[in-house]
């Protein structure tokens, strides 16, 4: 033999695989004959070279094509990109794994400059897969920016190992690049079928490659199955380059072979009208549950990891039923993940028969194991999924943490009386949680943005120390939050409330100021140019929309779904209210570029902080209340992963509890089925906006639940737009 390799160990322990000269060399004539790679191209390979496919797709083709090989300094994202620029790289040898890290990080760099990138971005994306469909090629020119940034001579992705997601290959393409799709083992040397650019079939993995015979074996399966008329089996594979067997082991070899030379692959899939081969999954990793049905479970985590709170999910059989072991997209507070993961699940398992939805789960905050490649490791699933369920179970002991305890470090920081009078302020007011020195305030104590606009007020009140957002900022421990006290804080402390002007800086009382003729001209072919693309492409249509006081100031209070949810609210406003109208409530609204402030400031856009800069985002808020404008409020305080309507924040409250307002509240249906949160892609599904009769904070606080008028508020106008979501007017 040529070369040994082992399997990727992802059902069970590794066999050697030994590949000759022969079987080696078929692909590379393959390879040549197919004309992937040009002799300009210049190929990067980010793999170990201990696969078989990076070893020969990725290094020993492009040597016998004598193209350049660049290989990064190390893995990491900035070496990877350095790799790309002055490597000049025209094609990538990667896996899947990669190419979702490589669209994720452009994807979060969008997420993070705010509302009207994340819209740009998806209209460009959406408009360039239009055109891909068409035959053109238009991704390359409408994402020049992102090209220049990943190197502009990037042209082709090859991808291998495993199933690469066709919604993240159509995504790929439409920014511009060529997409090439392998499929084989490492018993295969590695490639059996590919997939070309240009001439891809999305749903299946290609079609033989040169000097590959596939047939399909329906025998393989417990009973006769069919798609689409096909006959569906076990995928069987001959040629050169199939190995001869495994090392020093016999009786799996036979087990492999058909009497008659055929190499087993054991995948499951079928071969289309046209030739093209389509993959099910591993007949390995079939669960049987205790009512006979047959599940693959690669099937049911592509849909369950379709939910935007999910970031992995590994699915097992427990006691003949569907478990799960689930990492979750952000950690947090333990039981807002709880509830957010919990929800994401319920709303999958009713898209799926109810023998594919799973019984039980277990969130962990480790990734998944995986091989080098990306593949689940499955054997490990049973231990992690019982290691997590257990894990889950434990609670800490609630209160505060004893002095004995502590380090003396903390001990002496305690010496301060600022920062005593803080620790027993945060015992009394978190009775229920555990209170340590290396706690976090967000997310085991629960203080979220309007929680510290609370929190730094009884801190001036019990310590006489004034934290700015500044400080806030810097605070990710209560030891922080100790440190900070006992240094005096900086600064004077302005209720946003009672002195908004003055909460502000000047550099933020800018986005406040009216705007000039020449933007306000342009801000009102803007929002006309919308309301005739949401009518068009979205049926958009209201109701209530006379509730609308014509001659007097209003606060819109809708839920929050989807990024078209302000668009739809906007499209249905006339001039003489938008010119009036300022928009907050905003979840990650940033200002990352020139362009980006300025579109804002012609949407009158108010740039809120949810995480930290609550006095900020409050004060905003006060001011055009103040000033008698009109304010649209997301209360939610970000977009539901779900759809379902979440709880409200307390700061719509707050701010109606200092300047009461006629408040209608908002229901807003379809924007969550049209472009739900993680999608670019909108759909045209219909639109519905209903506004409820006007309320006003008196009526609120009355009906309202809570201790506290700003609770009772927030609670009431939560309950409002439930009604509206369920058909009813508010109270």
């Amino acid at each position: 033999g040529a070369v040994l390799f082992y399997t990727s160990r992802t059902t069970g322990p590794p066999k050697g695989v030994p590949l000759s000269h022969g079987n080696i060399a078929s692909q590379l004539e393959a390879i040549t004959d197919l004309q992937v790679m040009s002799e300009t191209d210049r190929v990067l390979l980010p793999l170990p070279l201990h696969h078989v496919y990076p070893f020969v797709i990725g290094m020993l083709a492009p040597l016998t094509l004598g193209l350049t090989l660049v290989l990064p300094f190390s893995l990491s994202g900035q070496q990877l990109l350095r790799a790309m620029r002055e490597g000049q790289v025209t094609t990538i040898v990667g896996v899947p794994r990669l190419y979702s890290a490589l669209y994720s990080g452009i994807n979060a760099r969008v997420e993070s400059s705010g509302w009207i990138a994340r819209g740009l971005f998806g209209s460009l994306l959406a408009m360039s897969g239009f055109a891909r469909r068409l035959g053109l090629r238009a991704g390359k020119l409408l994402f020049h920016f992102l090209h220049k940034r990943f190197g502009e001579k990037l042209r082709l992705l090859a991808s291998g190992g495993a199933a690469l997601d066709p919604e993240l290959a159509a995504k790929l393409e439409a920014l511009g690049w060529q997409v090439a799709i392998g499929y084989g083992l490492t018993e295969t040397s590695p490639l059996l079928t590919i997939n070309l650019p240009g001439r891809s079939r999305r749903d299946a993995v290609g079609k033989p490659f040169p000097g590959v015979e596939i047939q399909v074996d329906p025998k393989g399966l417990d009973k006769e199955e069919q798609i689409n008329g096909h006959d569906v089996g076990e995928v069987l594979a001959r040629g050169a380059n199939v190995f001869a067997g495994y090392r020093n082991l016999p009786d799996k070899t036979a087990e492999v072979f058909t009497n008659d030379g055929w190499f087993r692959t054991g995948d499951m899939g079928y071969l289309d009208d046209d030739g093209y081969l389509h993959i099910l999954g591993r007949i390995s990793t079939l669960i049987k549950t205790e009512s006979g049905e047959k599940i693959q479970t690669e099937d049911v985590e592509a849909v369950y990891a379709e939910k935007s709170a999910i970031r992995e999910i590994g699915v097992l059989e427990k006691g003949g039923k569907l478990v799960a072991l689930v990492v979750p997209k952000q950690a947090g507070r333990a039981d807002e993940t709880k509830d957010t993961v919990r929800k994401a699940i319920e709303t999958a398992s009713k898209r799926m028969p109810s023998h594919q939805r799973i019984s039980d789960y277990a969130i962990t905050p480790d990734a998944l194991p995986r091989t080098r490649l990306g593949k689940i490791q499955r054997h490990r699933l049973a231990e992690r999924y019982e290691q997590a369920k257990e894990g889950g179970e434990k609670t800490r002991t609630a209160g505060p943490m004893s002095a004995e305890e502590m380090s003396g470090e903390d001990r002496a920081l305690l010496e301060d009386p600022a920062a005593q009078s803080v620790w027993e302020l945060l015992a009394q007011r978190y009775r229920g949680k555990r209170l340590t020195p290396d706690a976090s305030p967000q997310f085991d104590l629960g203080i979220d943005s309007i929680e510290w606009l609370n929190v730094t007020l009884e801190i001036a009140e019990s310590s006489g120390v004034d934290l700015t957002e500044q400080a806030i900022a810097r605070i990710e421990t209560v030891r922080d939050l100790l440190r900070e006290v006992t240094e005096g804080g900086e600064g004077k402390l302005v209720d946003p409330l009672v002195q908004p002007d003055q909460a502000l800086d000047e550099k933020q009382k800018r986005w406040i100021e009216p705007l000039g003729p020449v933007a306000s001209a342009t801000a009102r072919f803007l929002y006309a140019v919308n309301g005739v693309l949401m009518r068009l492409i979205f049926q958009l249509r209201a109701e209530g929309l006379e509730h609308l006081p014509r001659h007097r100031q209003w606060v819109l209070t809708p839920n929050h779904s989807s990024y078209l949810d302000s668009f739809a609210i906007a499209a249905l406003l006339d001039w003489a209210q938008l010119r009036k109208t300022y928009w907050g409530g905003w979840t990650g609204v940033a200002f990352a570029n020139p362009v980006m402030r300025f579109l804002s400031r012609l949407g009158k856009i108010l740039p809120v902080e949810p995480m930290r800069a609550a006095r900020s985002s409050l004060a905003f808020g006060a001011v055009i209340l103040k000033n008698k404008k009109n304010l649209v409020w997301f209360p939610e305080g970000g977009l539901s992963p779900t759809g379902e309507l979440q709880d409200f924040k307390p700061g719509i409250g707050m701010l109606l509890e200092h300047f009461p307002t006629s408040t209608i509240p908002v229901f807003i249906r379809g924007t969550h089925e049209a472009l739900p949160p993680g999608k670019f892609f909108p759909k045209p599904h219909p639109i519905q906006v209903v506004f409820g009769q006007p309320l006003d904070a008196c009526e609120l606080k009355r009906k309202g639940r809570g201790e506290k008028p700003h609770q009772q508020i927030a609670n009431a106008l939560h309950d409002s737009v439930a009604k509206l979501a369920n058909g009813r007017d508010s109270f």
